[in-house]
């Protein structure tokens, strides 16, 4: 079930009307269902690997808890976890990918192998959950978390479907706490999820939906457009991904917290970043830390020398990239972060890190905007570089993705005159001027607290994207894009 769909505008009052008229184990049994039914409404083929996968980590953080479990066996059980979890993405998501790629790195030896190929289907959400489920799994390993023996609970945690499609990814240790209190209604906690559901639903169906109207044509066939075009389209990309998946991130936070459950925040206006680091601890945060714990940390982090640090983070990222999609633009794409990661580390090391913060001068005096200044120079220059990441995480080939960049590179059309469709390009343009100049007032004002201290800002506000809703939405079913990882 898509969030932008009329059978979820039908679904999420029946569920929330019915969640708040149950108490105890009652309410934890319809999430499971209502969980259940909304991926099922997708596909109900693939509920039975989100069963297996739930059944395997529950199984085996039942053996790790156990008292007499030897170390041996506790690193039985985990390899269990791995390699199950890891087979069943590798096998739908992967296969095909390292078996063509395989078959294209022996043809020039002669080898002519003639491998066959799966034709399967994606199912929506595995490498969300099966990251999920492996933290849990190896989190009890590492004694970090009691396990969980409730099944019940557990499928819950596994399934729930505010999350389950496309994240956050939660850890166990943060959602477990929230289903074990019989939760009082907080209509404060309530209206601030419908608000944050509408936020959303704004960045997803006015501005990212607006944009791929513009964007689309281009990385579907890039032929025939100006330099200058090509550019301004793949800068409103960057906003397209952005507003469609932290679109579908505040929809997700938004429906966990009128539920009286609170879902980790996964965007913090990361256009803003001032360095690489400072970009991934600000974009797709789940994903990041996740990575950060259970892949940059165990391989040593930075605490073995700046070889290994760099060693380190270039698996980690190229791990990243491929978390992605079963394709080499994005590891090109992980390469890409991973290299702008490094040598900013070894700037660091060299120059030393920049310790004057904006938000501690006073605001408009001259330190303030001298600190401006860099601060915007520091995150135009890193936005162009995530923006040429873009063209390889969207275009359908690594081929499209050099074409699209030397035509930009070309120079050839710098004049106005060329860019085509204006209409939806000025429409695309002056919503992401909004959607920027919300986040970088952001950056001051805690939106929040000032809505709650003013009812009428609070009404102006969510009036302003009904409206907006109404007047430049689109509702045609739009996939977010994350749904394809």
């Amino acid at each position: 079930m898509l969030f932008n769909s009329y059978a979820f505008l039908v679904f999420l009052p029946c569920f929330l009307a019915l969640y708040w008229s149950l108490r105890g184990n009652a309410r934890i049994v319809l999430c499971l269902a209502g969980s259940y039914l909304f991926y099922g409404w997708w596909d109900y083929r693939f509920l039975g690997l989100l069963v297996l996968s739930t059944g395997i980590d529950y199984a085996v953080g039942c053996g790790l808890g156990r008292r007499e479990a030897s170390a041996s066996l506790r690193r039985l059980l985990l390899g269990i976890s791995l390699v199950s979890n890891l087979g069943i993405l590798a096998t739908f998501k992967y296969f095909n990918f390292f078996v063509d790629s395989f078959q294209q790195m022996v043809a020039p030896l002669g080898w002519s192998l003639d491998w066959p190929t799966l034709n399967l289907i994606l199912p929506a959400g595995i490498s969300f959950y099966t990251f999920q489920t492996l933290s849990y799994s190896i989190d009890v390993y590492r004694k970090q978390i009691p396990p969980q023996r409730d099944l019940l609970r557990f499928a819950t945690f596994v399934c729930f479907f505010p999350q389950l499609v496309a994240g956050p990814i939660v850890r166990a240790r943060e959602f477990f706490p929230q289903l074990e209190t019989d939760r009082r209604f907080s209509w404060q906690q309530f209206e601030s999820g419908f608000g944050r559901i509408l936020q959303g639903f704004f960045k997803k169906l006015v501005i990212a939906d607006s944009i791929g109207v513009v964007a689309d044509p281009l990385f579907h066939d890039p032929g025939g457009y100006s330099s200058l075009n090509t550019a301004v389209v793949v800068v409103l990309y960057a906003f397209q991904v952005y507003g469609d998946f932290s679109g579908y991130s505040d929809i997700a936070i938004g429906t966990a917290r009128m539920l009286g459950i609170e879902l980790p925040e996964n965007f913090r206006t990361p256009y803003l970043a001032t360095s690489p680091a400072n970009f991934w601890h600000r974009w797709h945060i789940s994903l990041s830390t996740w990575l950060r714990d259970y892949v940059y940390i165990p391989l040593g982090g930075s605490r073995n020398g700046d070889w290994k640090t760099y060693r380190n983070l270039a698996i980690t990222m190229l791990l990243g990239g491929l978390w992605h999609g079963a394709s080499w633009n994005f590891v090109i794409w992980g390469a890409i972060h991973a290299t702008i990661l490094i040598a900013h580390r070894i700037w660091i090391s060299w120059w030393g890190p920049a310790e004057e913060r904006l938000l501690d001068a006073a605001l408009m005096s001259p330190d303030w905007l001298r600190r401006l200044a860099i601060d915007a120079f520091k995150s135009a220059s890193l936005f162009a570089v995530v923006c040429v990441t873009w063209v390889f995480f969207r275009s359908g080939s690594f081929d499209q993705a050099i074409q699209i960049l030397t035509q930009i590179a070309s120079l050839d059309g710098l004049s106005p005159s060329t860019l085509q469709n204006r209409i939806p390009l000025l429409k695309a343009c002056a919503l992401v001027s909004i959607l920027m100049g919300f986040e970088v007032i952001s950056q001051r004002i805690r939106w929040p607290q000032v809505f709650y201290r003013i009812p009428v800002l609070r009404g102006l506000y969510y009036a302003s994207l009904l409206w907006s809703l109404a007047l430049w939405g689109t509702f045609d079913g739009k996939q977010f894009i994350y749904f394809q990882f």
